[in-house]
């Protein structure tokens, strides 16, 4: 089992919430260009987040969302952040192997201007519309850089919207088949860090318990969350057994 338990997600145009980052106790950090920062504030988030790459690269590992290809804000936010210290980028809205194609591309040229080690700057793609779920396993076999996979499995999110699925802490039968489906495709590719979506619901620790548990039991390795009275649970319920820990060839059976 290998991977971060818990990625605190946070608005990269909060310099508050950046400094303080670090001390809540998340085992990744991630600066949000994309949803929580309004268009007219996305050039201050991108240069607020090249900042706190360079403070916290030593003691956090430190992941960016970007914005959607398709938005044309992509381009920037990758000059922006693809420096010394960034682990990876969470891919937002990912649809097709061609997306992944593209951003390794882009990843790659700027790996090389900046002197980076080729493929040091990782993809993680977040599913948000059933086309994502769907080819999922193309996805995620586009490219090396591949770390991780998460399906947006939020509430009332992106994902719930294209489907029409009622919202649940736990596995309805449609979020068993999402997540088994990305689970399964994320194996079959060799992509072993697969994480679970927020939940939204900040004043609700049983049901975030309940939701971590469900991913849990189907071999999810970690869930993304939104504030730090979130960060003891997911911590918690996803750290791995000592049997997970060891590998299967030194397993005693």
């Amino acid at each position: 089992m290998s991977g971060p338990r818990s990625q605190l997600i946070m608005p990269a145009n909060r310099t508050d919430m950046l400094t303080k980052a670090p001390s809540y106790g998340a085992d990744a950090l991630v600066f949000d260009l994309e949803d929580s920062v309004p268009l007219d504030e996305k050039s201050k988030a991108r240069a607020l987040a090249r900042e706190f790459i360079g403070k916290h690269k030593t003691n956090s590992a430190i992941y960016v969302r970007v914005n959607a290809v398709r938005t044309g804000m992509l381009e920037e936010d990758l000059k922006a952040v693809a420096v010394d210290g960034l682990a990876g980028i969470k891919l937002p809205k990912t649809e097709s192997a061609e997306e992944i194609h593209r951003v390794d591309a882009m990843l790659a040229d700027l790996e090389r201007e900046r002197g980076l080690a080729h493929g040091s700057i990782g993809i993680g793609p977040t599913l948000e519309s059933a086309k994502g779920v769907w080819f999922v396993y193309e996805i995620v076999s586009a490219s090396p850089r591949i770390q991780s996979v998460m399906p947006g499995t939020a509430q009332d999110a992106d994902l719930q919207t294209d489907l029409g699925y009622a919202s649940t802490a736990g596995n309805n039968e449609v979020l068993y088949y999402i997540r088994s489906r990305v689970l399964l495709a994320a194996r079959a590719a060799g992509v072993a860090h697969v994480l679970d979506g927020v939940y939204a619901n900040i004043r609700d620790p049983e049901g975030l318990r309940i939701c971590c548990e469900a991913a849990r039991r189907l071999g999810y390795r970690g869930k993304q969350v939104i504030h730090p009275n979130q960060i003891e649970t997911v911590n918690r319920i996803f750290t791995p057994t000592a049997r997970e820990r060891t590998p299967v060839r030194d397993r005693a059976e």
